[in-house]
C-alpha cells in the first residue's frame, strides 16, 4: 500500500546530505514551508545550495536557515529587500555565494530539470552580466531569426521542500492561492520532494482537475496545524464588529 504520510518533518528529512542543493518554494513570504526548514535546521545538513525566489526574510523561514550558516550558495532573483538583512550581512562579509537568475529563467531551468529538458535558449539577460557564468566566463549565444539568446540550464535539486494546502497519501497535492508559486515545478525537479499540508483527504477526495502536483513527485507529505495570523485575526474581528 503506497502510503507518503511521514510522522514528522525531522522523520520526512532526516537524510538530507551534506552540500545537497535544496529547492524551497515561496515567493516573498507565500507559501514559505517553515516547518520543513525548521526541521532542516534541526537536522544539520551543511555546505548547502539552495534555491529560492529570495534570500529570506527576516529571521525566520530561510532566513534562520542563512543565520544558522548552513547555506553555502543561494541561488535567487531577488536577494534584496527591506528585512533580508541576514543574507546581506553574510554577503557582505564573503560567507555566502550568490547566483543572480532572472525570475523567467529561474522559473524555466526548474521546469527544464523537470521536463527533461537538457538545456534552452532564452533572450532575458543577453548583453548583459547575467550573460556570465558564475565563475565569470561567458556563457554561450545564438542568434535565431534575428534575436539574440543566451544558453541556460536546467536547475536540478536533491531535496524540494514545499508548501500545499491539502494532499492524499499517494502524495497528490493541492495548493492555496499565491502559496502554489513555485511549489509545482519545485516538485518536478527534485529527487526527493516533501510537501506539508494542512489537510490530508481520502483518496477520491481531491477533485481531479484541481490537483495541481501529482503524487508521483512527491515522496513525503507532513500534515502540519494551520496557524493564524494576525491579519487574519484582524479581518475576523472586523466581521464580528
Amino acid at each position: 500500500m503506497i502510503d507518503k504520510i511521514a510522522a514528522s518533518a525531522t522523520q520526512a528529512l532526516a537524510h538530507v546530505p551534506d552540500g545537497a542543493t535544496v529547492l524551497i518554494g515561496g515567493f516573498g513570504t507565500a507559501g514559505i514551508p517553515e516547518e520543513l526548514i525548521q526541521a532542516l535546521i534541526s537536522q544539520g545538513a551543511r555546505e548547502l545550495t539552495v534555491v529560492n525566489n529570495n534570500a529570506g526574510n527576516g529571521d525566520t523561514g530561510l532566513a534562520a536557515l542563512l543565520a544558522a550558516g548552513r547555506v553555502r550558495k543561494i541561488i535567487c532573483s531577488f536577494p534584496r529587500q527591506a528585512d533580508s538583512q541576514v543574507f546581506d550581512g553574510l554577503y557582505r562579509s564573503g560567507k555566502i555565494e550568490l547566483e543572480l537568475v532572472p525570475q523567467g529563467n529561474l522559473a524555466e531551468r526548474l521546469r527544464a530539470a523537470g521536463a527533461g529538458i537538457g538545456a534552452f535558449f532564452t533572450p532575458t539577460g543577453y548583453g548583459t552580466e547575467l550573460a556570465r557564468n558564475p565563475d565569470g566566463s561567458p556563457k554561450e549565444t545564438r542568434d535565431i531569426q534575428g534575436r539574440s539568446y543566451v544558453l541556460e540550464y536546467p536547475i536540478h535539486g536533491d531535496v524540494a521542500l514545499i508548501k500545499a494546502e491539502a494532499g492524499d497519501r499517494w502524495g497528490n497535492l493541492t495548493y492555496r492561492k499565491a502559496a502554489r508559486n513555485f511549489g509545482p515545478v519545485m516538485a518536478t525537479a527534485a529527487r526527493y520532494t516533501v510537501a506539508t499540508v494542512h489537510r490530508v483527504v481520502e483518496l477520491g477526495g481531491l477533485d481531479p482537475e484541481a490537483i495541481v502536483t501529482p503524487g508521483i513527485h512527491v515522496s513525503k507529505i507532513v500534515p502540519i496545524e494551520r496557524v493564524a495570523t494576525r491579519a487574519a485575526g484582524f479581518r475576523q474581528e472586523g466581521v464580528k464588529r
